[in-house]
């Protein structure tokens, strides 16, 4: 859970910005887009070995090049 204190000074869009830099890097907000929506076990695996097979022909792609 991100925190974010106010600095002496600190203008409201500065501690926003430090704010949403934050929440991306520690992966809130994907976290929250993954799970708005009910996912179900099928289509999961289906994501996840559509995602494998890109991953394996953008490798082997990178492989004849080489």
């Amino acid at each position: 859970m991100v925190k974010q204190e106010r600095r002496p000074g600190e203008s409201i869009d500065s501690m926003l910005r430090r704010f949403k830099k934050d929440i991306k890097r520690e992966g809130t907000l994907l976290e929250y887009k993954k799970r708005e929506f009910f996912e179900k076990p099928s289509d999961i695996k289906k994501r996840k070995l559509k995602a494998a097979k890109k991953r394996a022909r953008l490798q082997q792609k990178a492989n004849e090049l080489y």
